[in-house]
């Protein structure tokens, strides 16, 4: 070996484990509680100067910051998350919420159980009307808790049951962690389908991730209401029936209506307008906003006051995620500038079982790292990382979308430091142990780990009606025998290619890297 190869090596080794070094602190920064999205640019940019004094790290690649600012700004898609959240602000602002659980409580209320199977109705519904789980789970926890326990329910069921149907939110459509994802599959597609060589990839989009989650969603509520059948079979103490005899009366019905309609034709109107292609998921977004307004007023709740209340919260929610996506488009750039991608990809790619290995690994990161980072973050740190790597090895992009979705749901969920759990432990009264939010959570989990086992082993669940509706074929990849290529088309901007860092391959006057051993190496 040349003493000139020799230095190459010696460069990419120490990219290498800075881009690790970098990985690792920024996680313990934001454990012991530094703000996610400052940390993130923050200690990036420490390691990029890091980079530079090694020379290891071209400084002109934080040049691509501004148009890639720039691009998330203009990001047709991602124009969705804040009119959602609006839809899903003024839902609750309107008393649907408390409509719904009051009304579901009386239809069922005469069965064993039938709270449980109300309050996962009822949040299967708000997924699908709000796609927000902080708001539904503490707004199930204020309104329905309080009625399972005069109903003489078992804490750790009625915890449970509510902290589950809470957390639908995170994979029914149209949940904003699914256009989050979306977004960054579909660069991440593009960049491994061209480096496979394949000039003319097919498009991932978050219409097809919304479809591909639909009927994981409606497992997870099955496998739910299995739990309360069970629960209500082999301990019918824990879930009595209620005492009322309004459940056949006549105006029951006209309430049921009152009730469902709304919301159900919302629904239709959000999510039947993607699914057909009649909209974009932003167009149906619109849609969605402005229908939440008509329901609000047509209840008499759309006030001066609340819509300022709306638009305060939507304003907060969405600055916090954008911020976030902002501080982690730097993280990936610098993290790729590097050479870490390449090292993930060795990593992946070397594990036992091929491309299963490596879902299983990325996987069980996702999953440790919910306990401690929120679903976001992971979200903008880990998978545009990973993503390309594992479709590169053959993974689906759709199903390994609706995977990581269930994934974070899973991890939401889980004891001790799910979030879900932390919301309801916020508005429970004190009365309601610790100990029994965590152990009630449990079964569910192990309902959420079957549902996750049946994608796994069955992923036409995820693929099947994306495409049957988009008449497409599941992008299925053969594993690459090469090293990752320094080149990538421009995709989405979450996604951070670096094809505007590259000129045409082969041109070396312009182009500031070389390839000699398939990573990002400074001449």
């Amino acid at each position: 070996m040349s003493g000139y190869e020799g230095t190459l090596m010696n460069a990419v080794l120490i990219g290498e484990v800075l881009s690790v070094a970098m990985f690792v602190v920024t996680i313990f920064a934001v454990l012991i509680g530094y703000p996610v999205a400052f940390t993130l640019a923050g200690i990036a940019l420490l390691f990029a100067l890091a980079g530079i004094g090694a020379g290891v790290f071209d400084p002109a690649i934080l040049s691509a910051l501004a148009g890639r600012y720039f691009g998330t700004m203009t990001n047709e898609t991602l124009v969705a998350v804040p009119l959602f959240v609006f839809m899903g602000v003024m839902l609750e602002r309107s008393k649907i919420a408390e409509a719904l659980l009051t009304t579901m409580g009386e239809l069922f209320g005469a069965l064993r159980g039938g709270l449980g199977y109300s309050v996962i109705i009822v949040g299967a519904l708000l997924a699908a009307s709000t796609g927000i789980v902080g708001a539904t789970v503490v707004t199930m926890g204020l309104l329905s808790l309080p009625a399972m326990m005069r109903a003489g329910y078992d804490p750790k069921l009625a915890t449970g049951t509510i902290c589950a149907a809470g957390t639908l939110g995170q994979i029914i459509p149209p949940s904003t962690v699914l256009i989050f994802i979306g977004d960054i599959l579909q660069g991440a597609n593009q960049q491994a389908q061209l480096a496979l060589g394949n000039m003319s990839p097919e498009p991932v989009s978050v219409g097809q991730l919304f479809a591909g989650a639909m009927l994981p969603g409606v497992l997870l509520v099955g496998l739910y209401l299995v739990w309360v059948f069970i629960k209500s079979v082999i301990d019918p103490a824990s879930c009595p029936p209620l005492e009322t005899g309004r459940h056949g009366d006549r105006g029951m019905a006209i309430r049921i209506l009152d009730a469902l309609v709304p919301p159900l034709a919302l629904i239709l109107a959000v999510l039947g307008s993607i699914l057909t292609g009649i909209a974009t998921p932003t167009e149906s977004a619109s849609v969605g906003a402005v229908g939440a307004m008509a329901l609000a007023a047509a209840k008499r709740q759309l006030t001066l006051d609340v819509l300022r209340q709306v638009m305060r919260s939507t304003l907060t929610i969405s600055s916090m995620v954008f911020v976030i996506l902002l501080g982690a488009s730097v993280f990936s750039l610098v993290f790729r500038g590097l050479g870490g991608e390449h090292l993930v990809y060795e990593a992946l790619a070397d594990m036992p079982g091929g491309v299963i290995g490596a879902v299983a690994v990325v996987m069980l990161v996702i999953f440790l790292l919910g306990f401690f980072l929120d679903t976001f973050e992971i979200i903008f740190i880990v998978v545009p990382i990973a993503a390309p790597v594992l479709i590169r090895l053959g993974a689906d992009p759709i199903w390994l979308g609706v995977m990581i979705g269930v994934n974070l749901q899973t991890s939401f969920l889980t004891p001790p430091f799910g979030f879900a759990l932390f919301y309801l432990r916020g508005v429970a009264a004190a009365a309601i142990k610790t100990a029994d939010i965590y152990r009630g959570a449990l079964p569910y989990v192990a309902m959420q780990v079957i549902g996750l086992g049946v994608l796994w082993l069955v992923p036409e669940v995820a693929t099947a009606l994306p495409e049957v509706i988009f008449s497409a074929e599941p992008i299925v990849l053969d594993a690459p025998s090469g090293a990752p290529s320094t080149t990538a088309p421009a995709g989405s901007p979450v996604a951070d290619d670096f094809s505007d860092l590259f000129a045409a391959p082969g041109d070396q006057k312009t182009q500031p890297y070389m390839d000699d051993f398939g990573d990002l190496v400074p001449k």
